[in-house]
């Protein structure tokens, strides 16, 4: 866990979240499903003109026994997914009279409730008591969950939300009660999306990333086999940072998240996502990421140089990238000159031609000559990864800074860890006192690692993969800072999620390939290329062909006789 003296802005504990419950009523429409919005007031507290799915707070009176006992309920459906279901067809009747209900008894036993019922309902008293008295009972167990918001860090008034789902009954027509709710309009989720981003159709961001889920299935029936497992398709609490110096908000999933998660754990704005190499981006007060102005399709935004420490103790540089004169400046003018060790996770020229020239730096400049640390190129790296350190680092060797600060000693840590794979000589760092893990190539935001033998291993890439695992459980790591892309992970979504999310998905890949293989047994790499890697596109196959020839290789090893 990152220590809260690093952290570069005071803790603002985020306001309570309060509890509310909306439903998404569907229906099938001549191009796909259709789901029913409404417009809010101007001059609603939360949310103001917004075009929003029917629902509101959670009353007591929707989680009391009297109340749960006017409900059908699935077998599966606990208390509070019931109050919550109870909660969303209060809402949906009371902001636009679509109810929810069906006749317990009689000649319409089992039917929906019609115009007839609603006509009779009073909107402004008690719901369920209402229904109870025509011999209604509340549909809950045809309400079912979609997906768990819970409102941004930064707002000032928090909401946490199921958003529901439900078949809109046949017969009923939504009317809006024109104080909370305006203008009542079936939509498909891409339509709404499109004029959203015409600006005709105001939305906030937990809305359009649903309606962006939604808009993938094909009709109504297709959402409830998908939620009927009776657990939400996603749980999301955004994080916000600065785009172009404006508010951009992102969900758990998406690249930017941990990064913002690290730099403003309570949701402050502050945090600029911008790609650029003209300064350091700092991430805590012993951390800085200087990246290189080499993007492209292999480096991404660029290479992720980092400095570790603070002026007190001197800095470590990880990766100082290739030989950019002015990067290397800025990267030196960052540290005040005064960088200790300059490490570099693994040989490729991306990462490592750097080093010699920083080191040159700090000489001329009259200070004590950093060694360069690391491991040497092994004899299957191509010759422009060719390198040797002034020492070769250990496994799990610990690199250490120290320094008197005004607050008393500060000590920072690295421990080193052999992870071959990408490379022979590829190691990551973890910084044991904040719980932070430099993962080089071996873990990227955004995109997997190429695997190119014979430097290149698979079956070691995966070992690797155990052994960072382990590294991570023992020192409680959150954070994954890699070479290429923002930082990975966070309290919930942390390190070790992404290793084995990662693992995942190399070992499906390579379920994909062996498919591959043994459809294809005469084929050869263009042939299986394309079936293994068909969801990549066909410009980027040449590459894939480094990984796919791993992943045969590994194969290949582990049959029979080949052990």
């Amino acid at each position: 866990m990152t220590r809260p003296s690093q952290l570069l802005h005071p803790p603002r504990p985020p306001v309570p979240t309060l509890p509310a419950a909306t439903v998404l009523l569907l229906r099938d429409g001549a191009q796909g499903v259709e789901v029913l919005m409404t417009r809010r007031s101007p001059r609603a507290s939360f949310a103001p003109g917004a075009y929003v799915f029917p629902g509101g707070g959670i009353d007591a009176l929707d989680a009391s026994p009297e109340t749960h006992a006017a409900a059908d309920r699935r077998p599966a459906q606990d208390d509070l997914h019931l109050t919550q279901a109870i909660a969303a067809i209060r809402e949906s009747f009371e902001e636009l009279g679509i109810l929810l209900a069906r006749h317990a008894d009689g000649p319409r036993k089992g039917g929906m409730a019609d115009a007839h019922d609603i006509a009779a309902i009073d909107r402004h008293q008690p719901f369920a008591a209402q229904c109870q008295a025509r011999g209604l009972r509340l549909a809950a167990d045809s309400v079912y969950l979609l997906a768990h918001w819970t409102g941004d860090r930064d707002l000032p008034r928090r909401f946490e939300v199921p958003f529901l789902v439900a078949r809109m009954p046949e017969g009923q027509t939504p009317v809006a009660d024109e104080t909370e709710q305006f203008e009542p309009v079936w939509v498909r989720p891409a339509d709404a999306l499109a004029r959203h981003e015409a600006g005709q159709f105001f939305m906030i961001f937990p809305t359009i990333r649903t309606l962006q889920r939604l808009a993938k299935f094909v009709s109504t029936q297709a959402v409830l086999d998908a939620v009927a497992h009776e657990q939400p398709l996603w749980v999301s609490c955004p994080r916000a940072g600065l785009l172009g110096g404006k508010e951009a908000r992102y969900m758990e999933d998406e690249t930017p998240f941990g990064e913002l998660a690290l730099v403003c754990p309570d949701g402050q704005i502050v945090h600029p996502l911008d790609w650029q190499t003209e300064r350091p981006v700092p991430l805590l007060r012993n951390v800085q990421r200087l990246t290189a102005p080499n993007p492209g399709v292999m480096t991404g935004p660029g290479t992720n140089s980092y400095l570790v420490g603070d002026p007190a103790t001197g800095f470590i540089a990880i990766d100082p990238g290739p030989a950019d004169a002015e990067h290397l400046d800025k990267l030196w003018r960052a540290a005040g000159g005064d960088i200790r060790m300059i490490v570099c996770t693994h040989s490729h020229p991306d990462h490592s031609p750097g080093s010699k020239p920083l080191q040159a730096l700090c000489v001329q400049a009259g200070k004590a000559q950093p060694p360069i640390l690391g491991l040497p190129s092994a004899p299957t790296a191509r010759a422009a990864s060719a390198f040797t350190p002034d020492r070769a680092l250990q496994n799990n060797e610990l690199l250490t800074l120290s320094g008197q600060a005004p607050e008393g000693k500060i000590t920072h840590t690295l421990q080193v860890i052999h992870t071959p794979g990408h490379a022979a000589n590829h190691l990551c760092l973890l910084l044991q006192e904040d719980g932070l893990l430099f993962s080089g190539d071996h873990i990227l935001n955004g995109s997997t690692t190429v695997i190119d033998p014979p430097d290149g291993n698979m079956a070691d890439y995966l070992d690797s993969l155990d052994r960072l695992d382990a590294a991570c459980a023992e020192h409680g790591v959150e954070f994954i800072l890699p070479a290429h892309g923002y930082v990975l992970g966070g309290p919930v979504n942390g390190a070790r999620s992404a290793i084995a999310k990662l693992k995942a998905h190399r070992l499906a890949r390579e379920a994909k390939v062996l498919a591959a293989m043994q459809a294809l047994p005469d084929g050869n790499m263009d042939d299986w290329v394309q079936h293994a890697y068909d969801d990549v596109p066909p410009r980027m196959w040449p590459v894939a062909q480094r990984s796919l020839l791993a992943h045969v290789e590994r194969i290949r090893a582990q049959q029979p006789g080949n052990n």
